[in-house]
């Protein structure tokens, strides 16, 4: 009598906390469900993950509360987990330990310089931690089998897919400012006021260079089946857009003489070039080397640039909100 009043106390918290043991997403079910813009009904509590995606009530209202719910959820979920602290302190350190020993020049050189120090320092622990951050955003959720309960009522998979990019942007935004924020804060102690706006180009371009990587990793979560593929993927792609892309892109540009057009294709192609290249052409330095080292006098728009790095986190959340359809729990 006793094993099977467990077994049932068991079935019954299995079947209550599909997150894994998280209240906030409990809850978040519990609002989804209950919620005054979704239709319960009984056609509806029975159907399938497909037919989800028409059958979300309320119209843009309704669609938009379900992915603020999604939001704040995957928001709560990272402060519980420590992801928000720990990526503001690591921010902090290593932004601190380059202002540390890149220089003591005084005035508006050394600030750009400092600047041009921290840009090079995010272009690779930026995309690393927005990776880190979003690559088990999908598939890991499917595990701890809090999907399976989401996608089964109606709510579209879209809202849920777009829901859980904005919740961890925030954390990542959130880090990214806090975190280098403090440097900026000594930059300004340090240089004055006149470094300000500089500082604020190079913080307005690490926040999007890491919302595109952060979709990337979404889509790569999307994708895979299990959280190690997904990681591995993850690892894949910053070595190639860190490291690889920028080496052969530098190598072509010795090599050839390419037309405008194609140099600004190559750019475009990779966030991480578009980021320096955004931040070094406002500095009018050069500092950091590389391929985007040398463009980043060349004369790109930064409008455009600013407009590739959007590309770069609109186009992989939709594909993640299309595929993500097709994904069978």
């Amino acid at each position: 009598m006793s094993d099977s009043r467990d077994r049932s106390d068991a079935g019954t918290e299995e079947a209550t906390r599909p997150d894994g043991g998280h209240p906030d997403a409990a809850g978040a079910v519990g609002a989804l469900d209950g919620g005054p813009n979704v239709d319960t009904g009984d056609s509806e509590s029975t159907a399938t993950a497909e037919p989800t995606e028409t059958a979300t009530a309320g119209g843009a209202r309704g669609a938009l509360r379900h992915v603020f719910v999604v939001a704040v959820t995957e928001y709560r979920l990272a402060v519980r987990s420590r992801w928000a602290l720990a990526l503001t302190a690591l921010f902090v350190v290593f932004g601190g330990v380059i202002l540390t020993f890149s220089g003591s020049a005084v005035g508006p050189a050394g600030a750009e310089r400092v600047v041009a120090s921290l840009t090079s320092l995010a272009a690779y622990l930026v995309p690393l931690a927005a990776l880190a951050l979003g690559y088990d955003a999908i598939v890991g959720r499917e595990d701890e089998g809090w999907l399976a309960v989401v996608f089964s009522l109606p709510v579209r998979r879209s809202e849920v897919v777009a829901g859980t990019y904005l919740g961890r942007l925030a954390v990542l935004a959130g880090a990214t400012i806090l975190g280098f924020g403090f440097s900026g804060a000594l930059i300004v102690r340090e240089f004055g006021t006149d470094a300000f706006s500089a500082f604020l180009g190079f913080l307005g371009g690490t926040v999007a260079v890491g919302a595109a990587f952060l979709a990337v990793a979404l889509l790569l979560s999307t994708v895979a089946r299990e959280k190690t593929h997904a990681l591995g993927a993850a690892l894949l792609v910053w070595v190639w857009f860190v490291l690889v892309h920028d080496l052969l892109a530098l190598g072509i540009v010795a090599a050839t003489e390419l037309p405008d057009a194609a140099l600004s294709a190559l750019v475009y192609s990779n966030p991480v070039s578009a980021f320096r290249v955004f931040v070094l052409s406002g500095l009018g330095t050069t500092a950091g080397g590389g391929f985007t080292a040398v463009l980043a006098g060349s004369g790109l728009s930064t409008v455009a640039l600013a407009a590739s790095l959007v590309a770069w986190v609109v186009v992989p959340v939709a594909v993640a909100a299309l595929l993500v359809r097709r994904r069978r729990l």
